[in-house]
């Protein structure tokens, strides 16, 4: 059995997409998936070669089927799951083409801040849930 603290992060990206109404992008996992109906934000691993930015661009292109702008950094965090230890990155990103299209996730919600508190989020997403709630570190829209 492999010793948890000697896991390797697996560096992911996720953006964190608003609209004007402080509303923000929330897609729900598949159920085949791991962590499966769970909400969480778009994005994925980052490939090999790749920059956290130009990953998140790819990410939400075959997810979503949109192109985004990338932005600033919003937060980064460590989290282990029992299956795989993630290095995870939030951006915050806006739709510079497209409409979001369920490519792959099984539904899609624009959603306030504290309706997160009623909708499961994958875990790793909790302390960034905590400081949306809490309207930290978050430039007006």
């Amino acid at each position: 059995m492999m010793d948890k603290t000697a896991r390797t992060p697996v560096p992911v990206v996720g953006a964190l997409i608003r609209r004007e109404d402080g509303r923000f992008l929330a897609c729900r996992r598949p159920p085949h998936k791991k962590r499966g109906m769970l909400w969480e934000f778009v994005g994925g691993k980052i490939e090999p070669g790749e920059t956290p930015e130009q990953a998140l661009v790819r990410e939400c292109r075959e997810e979503l089927g949109i192109t985004v702008a990338v932005g600033p950094l919003y937060w980064e965090l460590v989290h282990e799951y029992p299956d795989i230890t993630v290095h995870l990155r939030i951006f915050f990103a806006d739709i510079a083409e497209g409409q979001p299209q369920l490519l792959e996730h099984s539904e899609l919600r624009w959603m306030l801040p504290a309706e997160t508190v009623d909708n499961e989020f994958c875990p790793a997403d909790a302390p960034i849930l905590a400081a949306l709630r809490a309207g930290e570190g978050l430039p007006p829209r």
